[in-house]
């Protein structure tokens, strides 16, 4: 790994810092600017002015923005996020009781989705212009159109309401076996990869396409080399850096997916807790879950960025 290389892996690195920084003035700010008083929605309609005074001063809400900007920023460095406001439990607290859950959805949806999306796009751009390749062309545009919140809302009603197979909520307290756990993760983790596998698929199929229409390909072609050993040997290792930068902007996706897909299903989960909080105007625990999902948004987008850096060969060997 030559200089230039570590160069702009460390330029990455500190945009993605400083875009963090600049997310985390934009969330502290957008819930700054959300209408009504946080000390009157906690005391509720009856409480008395001197007592909704009382609570400003008890959560530093009598404070400039700045200072209290600062203040939470120090504590999400530190780990120590504050306390709700609705229960006075750590924020830290809520968000690892139910973060787990968030990252066992999104790993089962990784797992079933990246593997039938590559399928998809390898298959494609080895047969291109073929019947096969013209239908799924089809469906992956038609499946990139369709919201997420269509989707989870057409599954309940088919497969829940109508035919009876799967429960409309998604828990899993009292769930036992495999069978039971699959039952409660269909719906979520086919919602979540409707678009997710459209998207990395066409993606997929765009870096093979351009490799296999490289001189090298055509060269092993005339060579006598069959196929499926010209796209494993030459073509995939060779578009193996933008395939990598397809499945981590894909999952970026996920992100906003997941929102809405744990509220309709009722999934216990990191978005859940935040929409809840954003109904109860619990602004530490909101501000800390918005940046999480920022965070894990710039992670997938700066691996990919890294994946397009390492796999151009012109700046490894340069």
């Amino acid at each position: 790994m030559n200089s230039l290389v570590l160069r702009l892996i460390a330029t990455r690195v500190a945009v993605s810092l400083l875009t963090l920084l600049i997310v985390s003035a934009i969330v502290f700010g957008a819930t700054e600017l959300l209408p009504g008083d946080v000390a009157q929605a906690v005391l509720g309609q009856g409480a008395t002015p001197d007592a909704v005074t009382a609570l400003r001063q008890a959560m530093h809400l009598d404070q400039p923005a700045w200072l209290r900007y600062v203040s939470w920023l120090h504590g999400l460095l530190t780990g120590n996020p504050g306390l709700s406001l609705v229960n006075h439990l750590p924020v830290a607290g809520l968000i690892g009781g139910r973060l787990p859950n968030s990252l066992v959805l999104a790993a089962i949806t990784t797992a079933f989705s990246v593997p039938l999306a590559l399928a998809i796009g390898i298959t494609t751009a080895v047969w291109r212009g073929s019947l096969y390749d013209r239908i799924a062309s089809t469906l992956t545009v038609s499946a990139v159109s369709v919201p997420e919140f269509l989707v989870a809302t057409l599954a309940v009603l088919i497969f829940a309401v109508n035919l009876h197979w799967l429960p409309a909520l998604s828990s899993r307290s009292g769930v036992h076996g495999l069978f039971g756990l699959v039952r409660v993760y269909a719906m979520p983790v086919v919602t979540l990869s409707f678009v997710v596998i459209a998207q990395m698929a066409r993606m997929t199929r765009a870096a093979l396409v351009n490799t296999l229409g490289s001189s090298y390909v055509e060269m092993a072609l005339l060579k006598g080399a069959r196929p499926w050993r010209i796209v494993l040997r030459h073509a995939l290792p060779n578009a193996l850096g933008p395939i990598v930068n397809a499945v981590a902007l894909s999952l970026s996706f996920l992100l906003g997916g997941v929102i809405i897909v744990e509220t309709i299903f009722n999934y216990p989960g990191l978005a859940k807790l935040m929409v809840d909080a954003v109904a109860t105007r619990d602004m530490p625990l909101v501000q800390s879950c918005a940046m999480l999902f920022c965070l894990a948004y710039l992670l997938l987008v700066m691996l990919a960025d890294l994946a397009a850096i390492l796999s151009n060969p012109r700046l490894r060997y340069r």
